[in-house]
């Protein structure tokens, strides 16, 4: 089976096609993070929450790794299918398992060796490092796995089947929600059965996506040829992947500057209001992750098809949407901060640090929803260096001055508004950046992998 309507259907009908699967699937989930924060505040109590905060730049890194495996892999699997290269995208595949197995190990044995210095080193107090590391052990336990099942997840939905990724991105989300409180309640686990059940959920996961791949009836699917090592195929993914790479990497050294600047001036209930703050942030940040993810297949096979005018379509409308969708960020910040933290915890002084904390770093979503569809389409095109640049603008060049300036004169509010401040100024530039490249589109492209 081989995607053509991707370059023929109408631009809206497509987009609604693939980000609808891919909204659900990113909203499933957020909602698989939100469940094991909800289900740990409520049930192991504020500190563990501040662990599980804790942690955040440390999955932030695995995660890094795996999408600089996995997106890199699937915008080469769109572009090579809009070029009609279908053995060149089946080895594509092969190196997504080799590579993600390879750097999966790496992590996996690095973290667990120096876990309790890393933490420390995050933001962890005599307060909060056994909760950050019951959790994070058995988390990165189950790292590979991780990996694979992000990776190839991926690759399925770039292959033309969208909804089948969504599919199995809603099946972990259920495991997770149904295994969270068996073992963190009944069988009194605490943080350690919220990441037994996340492991879990993810192995049953990635072996369904696997058996989907194994399908020959569709023109991506798993051979024996197919698992050759090509370091040219490894460098092409892992030099497309490295701008979501590089800001999950800069992401996490600025939670980690969060974390201690919250730390020195709020203490550990502060740390866990960032926590909840993120939390509530990720689930509308997801609406536009998925729209990106939708319009990452349409916009890659164009531009290998050279269909210009229907790549410049469809990243306008996946602007607008993703705009509109962060919006519901911003009205939830203004209006009901407390409410939705009142779902993680019931502790009167987290509840009170954290809506504020929501009030304030959620301001600039809306236009935040135009930065990240820019840095996208940077990325889905192949050109690389200007995603990178994108993507290190915010948390780099912009978010860190800020973190240090701003508590000077604000103390822990001038921590959250160094967040808004960032996303202003970073838009700016994206905004900028799109226009230059928009005068000269399609006059000197060349196709990805020419010649491979």
């Amino acid at each position: 089976m081989i995607p053509v309507e991707l370059g023929t259907e109408k631009i809206g009908k497509l987009l609604k096609q693939y980000a609808t699967p891919a909204i659900i699937a990113m909203l499933a989930t957020s909602l698989y993070n939100m469940v094991d924060s909800i289900f740990i505040g409520q049930g192991v109590g504020p500190m563990a929450i501040s662990g599980l905060a804790v942690t955040f730049p440390l999955m932030n890194i695995a995660v890094a790794f795996g999408t600089l495996v996995g997106v890199g892999a699937s915008t080469l699997v769109s572009i090579l299918l809009g070029q009609q290269d279908y053995k060149l995208a089946n080895r594509v595949l092969g190196n997504v398992v080799i590579l993600n197995v390879a750097i999966g190990i790496f992590v996996t044995i690095l973290s667990l060796v120096f876990m309790d210095p890393i933490l420390y080193f995050f933001g962890a107090s005599e307060n909060t490092i056994t909760y950050a590391r019951e959790y994070m052990v058995i988390i990165m336990g189950g790292n590979i796995i991780s990996h694979l099942y992000h990776g190839l997840n991926s690759v399925l939905r770039s292959s033309g089947r969208p909804r089948l990724a969504m599919n199995a991105t809603i099946l972990a989300v259920v495991l997770n929600t149904i295994l969270d409180p068996l073992f963190i309640f009944a069988f009194k686990m605490g943080i350690q059965g919220a990441a037994i059940a996340t492991v879990l959920a993810q192995i049953v996961a990635l072996v369904w996506v696997t058996r989907l791949l194994m399908d020959r009836s569709h023109v991506l699917h798993f051979s024996r040829d197919c698992f050759r090592f090509d370091w040219k195929i490894a460098w092409r993914s892992l030099s497309i992947g490295m701008s979501p790479f590089l800001m999950n990497i800069a992401s996490c050294f600025v939670v980690i500057l969060i974390n201690n600047q919250l730390k020195r001036y709020g203490g550990d209930l502060a740390i866990g209001a960032y926590g909840i703050t993120n939390r509530i942030g990720f689930f509308f940040f997801t609406i536009s992750m998925g729209l990106n993810q939708g319009m990452q297949p349409i916009a890659g096979y164009n531009f290998g098809a050279r269909n210009w005018e229907r790549v410049k379509s469809v990243l306008r409308l996946t602007i607008m949407c993703s705009m509109i969708a962060m919006s519901l960020g911003f009205i939830v910040a203004v209006t009901i901060p407390g409410v939705a933290v009142s779902l993680f915890t019931h502790d009167p002084e987290l509840k009170a640090i954290a809506a504020r904390a929501c009030s304030i770093t959620l301001l600039m979503f809306p236009i935040v929803g135009f930065q990240a569809v820019v840095t996208n389409f940077f990325q889905c095109v192949g050109y690389v260096g200007r995603a990178i640049f994108l993507s290190l603008s915010r948390q780099l060049l912009f978010l860190i001055p800020f973190l240090a300036l701003f508590p000077l004169f604000l103390g822990l509010d001038g921590v959250w508004w160094s967040l808004p401040a960032s996303d202003a100024v970073s838009s700016i530039v994206a905004f900028f950046m799109m226009r230059r490249l928009m005068r000269n589109f399609g006059k000197n492209e060349k196709p990805v992998l020419e010649n491979a």
